[in-house]
């Protein structure tokens, strides 16, 4: 299943930096996983995930594929943007396909580089792209409230839809985003099914800090948490040049940098994780000789949905699911180990996924 995470932030904040640095990361590797077609704005970049060395290192196939997540570079936002300044309407259809936000904050000083809005001031840059969100879900919705009218003059059933509608759009009025809206009942979630709402979506920001920042929280990054805390955001610190320089080095070279620095995780790699987890998904991982590979789910599926991130017909055709535990498969040296342990289970299609199950499916073509 696809995970995509939109890039936003106002105009030299570190989101380009931040975005040829998920670039670099994509290409170094590229071989990690088939069949991507990788466009200009676009970043197909491998969740971090040891596990799958850990199978590797039993299993010895010929390739390991990482589960993945796209990172869109969203261009043109600035002060206006959801009356079309900048690329307007182009910079809105382009994030309304993404899962959720990535929003770049300028947390650092810098005389050489200029900020668009005349000086660093994190918290009304957040401002700033969060009003044109939540502009651009008032506008749409508006237009959407208007063809409800004439609907339920003809469609009683229409009237729940229009109730929702209209109460979202006096919060939206008061420049909450949608995210803060309390009612989401199943009317609500039709809208948002259909509209996908810009300031509905799980936002992460990524304060863009300078190495002295990534030692302590200067003052810039304790207003984003502060801020954050109140909202429900996540917050990952990073500095983007760093993390281009991370790119560019080995596994033990960029180690070594980051203890230099203090931090034990790159930037990137916290953004990633944070992502995957704050979406509710979970790994399951497939082991053979031809490839040890992570699969993508939704927290919560059932052994049949998962098989369908394989192949549709996996799913149509599902019979049962060989479970081993990551951990027993671990423990026991691999497959054949676990089987003789009694650790290989048979689940039906009922069985709820776990995180780190090592699956493989029966089923009829």
């Amino acid at each position: 299943m696809g995970l995509s995470v939109g890039i936003v932030g106002l105009p030299n904040v570190g989101k380009s930096t931040t975005f040829n640095a998920l670039t670099k990361a994509q290409n170094a590797e590229a071989q990690n996983y088939p069949f991507c077609t990788i466009e200009p704005n676009k970043a197909v970049v491998p969740v971090p995930d040891p596990r799958l060395e850990e199978l590797a290192k039993i299993v010895k196939p010929q390739r390991v594929l990482h589960s993945t997540i796209d990172f869109v570079d969203i261009a043109g936002l600035v002060r206006g943007a959801s009356k079309g300044e900048g690329l307007g309407n182009q910079f809105l259809s382009n994030i309304r396909e993404t899962d959720m936000i990535l929003h770049m904050v300028r947390c650092f000083e810098d005389g050489n580089i200029t900020h668009v809005e005349g000086e660093v001031n994190p918290i009304r840059d957040i401002e700033i792209i969060e009003t044109e969100l939540i502009f651009a879900d008032l506008q749409q919705l508006e237009k959407k409230i208007e063809r409800l009218k004439k609907q339920a003059k003809a469609d009683k059933k229409v009237a729940p839809l229009l109730e929702i509608a209209q109460e979202l759009k006096a919060h939206l009025e008061e420049l909450q985003p949608v995210r803060a809206f309390t009612n989401k009942n199943e009317a609500f979630e039709a809208l948002n099914k259909e509209l996908r709402f810009l300031s509905a979506k799980p936002v992460i920001f990524g304060a863009n800090v300078d190495e002295e920042g990534m030692v302590e929280d200067n003052e810039y990054v304790k207003q984003v948490k502060e801020y954050a805390s109140k909202t429900g955001a996540d917050v990952i610190k990073l500095c983007a040049k760093l993390e281009e320089e991370l790119v560019g080095l080995d596994e033990e070279e960029a180690k070594e940098l980051l203890n230099e620095m203090g931090v034990k995780e790159s930037g990137l790699d916290k953004i990633i994780r944070t992502a995957f987890n704050r979406l509710g998904l979970i790994s399951y991982f497939t082991a053979g000789v031809k490839e040890v590979r992570s699969w993508t789910i939704k927290k919560g599926w059932t052994a049949p949905q998962a098989a369908d991130v394989i192949h549709g017909d996996f799913e149509k055709g599902f019979i049962r699911a060989e479970v081993i535990s990551y951990e027993d498969f671990i423990k026991y040296g691999g497959e054949q180990g676990a089987k003789e342990a009694g650790k290989m289970r048979l689940e039906g299609k009922d069985y709820i996924v776990q995180d780190g199950d090592v699956m493989h499916f029966r089923f009829n073509v």
